[in-house]
């Protein structure tokens, strides 16, 4: 980040909650870390305007008025699974992006059901309680085995996999109820799907649950539920409080429906201490199992999420794509290394034009865009992360000046907000261009076009520039070494990195230019690190289709070689802002046609 007075200020991150020490080591080294606990949520509004990330575990409340006195906040990263404690909805609003660890405790909550389950047949916990306490009472406590019994559960998920091939190994058979599971791997695991929680509950000795909190799981096991099960069957649940009724079990257990629970998680946590409470009856009941939250309490299980979420605020404060935004489109890992710099570059693209096309000489900017994905990236399965990264380029100049944060969150809601039209479109036919991968942008005036028009199949008027009034630009650019490169702007066909301050001079391509306009910058102490010209090598701004699709578009005198324009664009790389004065003089006493000057 960089200051007013071209200091550069380090990003700020607040930790509330104590995060394992090896992922705020990640941080420290580019970023300020400051650890407060102990904080109230009033304590906490007042000092958040001054924080760039917010890293919190499941104590802190991440609500909507803390989101909306964050003025910098860009990311709130919750070191674990469940994301129950912050509004998601109102940090999209804010286009702030809410990450989580997916999968940094799964074996830790996975291992804790089945040492759980274990205690809970031998009764381990009442049994020691009960020798420190002096007595000896082998034939209360006796237990019972698992072996041959059946585990349901409920949700097969990653940590639910894992549950059933450990009870697997302990000679259980298990059955489970999950629309979105597998069969086959399922079958590799032997489980036994069935199609319904009500067929499910009536064959399980002991149940455990591993679905999220949602609207639609709060409170599935409740008085009906667990009337359908077995007597003395036994329950765990080591996901989250509200799932089953707290009250529905209490009844149970006191009635004997049950034989005993094991419960790791409760509806308000920590749990009411009322005495008269469900959770604390549930606490104090000898059938109960009671531990505060473990499932994630391993020292290998902090160090993953920790790492893993402080790795993601690394990865947003510098502008990449996160690997778990909870409210941002899923990006399959084989598409996001493929994809990061393929963002980079159409963020730069839709800056370009913003600053290029949008100056002063052009008063009013399209806002009507077809962004093509020639190639090799045609075939990724989501280009949400490109839109964002193109909405963001386009809006940035004014959107950073008000402090407002463009991302893969909000960037739908911006471009329809702002009257943006973007119609993504993909070409997977081999281009005659040099490029594995090429991107498109063409800026034109709104058209009563379909959206989804392929590029071959667009006609020859969508291909053309329309004149006057009626003119598109086109931007197209690649990356090579994973570095975003410029190919074409308009007519002129050209090749420089997108990167760093620019100085694109439309001029006369004529002899002696060059170095006219190297003396007016040399004398006014610009720097010029790289130099390109771009020739004009596009007819009438003639957007480049596949050869097949020009020759069935064309019309003769389309298919005529055009004349040989004396028109060039000259792109100059020079170190740091060039003054609006330099910028006359180049036009005034240098013969360019126009400047622009473009921060990339």
């Amino acid at each position: 980040m960089e200051a007013a007075n071209g200091d550069v200020v380090r990003p700020k991150v607040l930790c509330p909650e104590k995060l394992s020490a090896d992922g705020l080591a990640l941080l420290r080294a580019t970023i300020d870390v400051d650890e407060q606990k102990g904080l109230t949520a009033d304590q906490l509004i007042e000092l958040i305007p001054a924080y760039d990330a917010l890293l919190v575990r499941s104590e802190t409340k991440v609500t909507a008025a803390l989101l909306q006195a964050a003025k910098r906040l860009k990311v709130v990263a919750r070191a674990g699974v469940g994301v129950d404690n912050v509004d998601v909805p109102a940090a999209t609003k804010q286009g702030i992006i809410v990450v989580n660890s997916p999968s940094g405790n799964i074996q830790a909550a996975a291992e804790h059901t089945v040492a759980l389950l274990l205690s809970m047949a031998r009764n381990v916990p009442d049994a020691c309680a009960s020798l420190k306490a002096g007595k000896w009472e082998r034939s209360r406590l006796v237990g019972v085995e698992v072996k041959g019994k059946t585990l349901g559960i409920i949700g097969l998920g990653k940590v639910g996999l894992i549950v059933a091939r450990m009870a697997r190994g302990l000679g259980m058979e298990v059955a489970a109820a999950d629309p979105y599971a597998s069969p086959s791997v399922a079958e590799a695991a032997n489980v036994k799907l069935v199609a319904s929680l009500g067929e499910l509950l009536p064959v399980a000795d002991f149940l455990t649950i591993h679905t999220p909190m949602l609207a639609s799981t709060k409170g599935m096991l409740s008085h009906t539920e667990i009337g359908q099960m077995k007597k003395g069957a036994r329950i765990l649940n080591v996901a989250r409080g509200g799932i089953v009724d707290e009250v529905a079990l209490l009844a149970a257990l006191d009635a004997g429906q049950l034989s005993g629970a094991a419960i790791d998680v409760f509806t308000s946590e920590p749990p009411n201490k009322d005495p008269e409470s469900a959770a604390a009856k549930l606490i104090a009941h000898p059938r109960c199992v009671c531990t505060p939250h473990l499932g994630a309490s391993t020292v290998e299980a902090q160090e993953n999420v920790s790492i893993d979420v402080c790795e993601q605020v690394l990865q947003i404060l510098a502008g990449e794509l996160p690997r778990s935004a909870v409210n941002a489109p899923i990006i399959l890992p084989a598409d996001h290394k493929t994809l990061q710099p393929f963002v980079t570059l159409v963020e730069k693209m839709g800056s370009l034009y913003t600053q290029h096309f949008t100056s002063p000489r052009e008063q009013s900017g399209r806002t009507t865009f077809d962004l093509t994905y020639e190639g090799e990236i045609s075939a990724i399965s989501s280009t949400k992360p490109l839109f964002a990264a193109f909405v963001k380029g386009l809006t940035s100049p004014i959107s950073d000046a008000e402090g407002f944060n463009v991302n893969i969150v909000n960037a739908e809601l911006v471009a329809k907000e702002r009257g943006i039209f973007v119609n993504e479109q993909k070409s997977r036919d081999p281009s005659a261009q040099a490029y594995s991968s090429l991107v498109t942008v063409v800026a034109r005036p709104p058209s009563r076009a379909t959206s989804s028009t392929r590029l071959d199949q667009l006609s020859t008027t969508a291909l053309n520039t329309r004149r006057g009034d009626e003119k598109q630009h086109i931007i197209s650019g690649y990356c090579s070494d994973r570095l975003p490169f410029i190919s074409r702007i308009d007519r002129f066909s050209t090749s420089f990195k997108a990167d760093g301050t620019l100085l694109i001079c439309h001029n006369y391509d004529a002899p002696g230019k060059i170095g006219v306009v190297g003396d007016l910058l040399g004398k006014e102490n610009v720097n010029i690190n790289y130099m390109s010209v771009a020739p004009a090598t596009y007819k009438n701004n003639e957007l480049y289709v596949p050869k097949t699709a020009q020759q069935r578009l064309r019309t003769p005198s389309d298919a005529s070689t055009p004349k040989e324009s004396t028109e060039a664009l000259m792109i100059l790389g020079v170190d740091g802002e060039v003054e609006e004065h330099v910028l006359k003089g180049l036009v005034e006493g240098g013969g360019v046609l126009s400047v622009s000057s473009v921060v990339l």
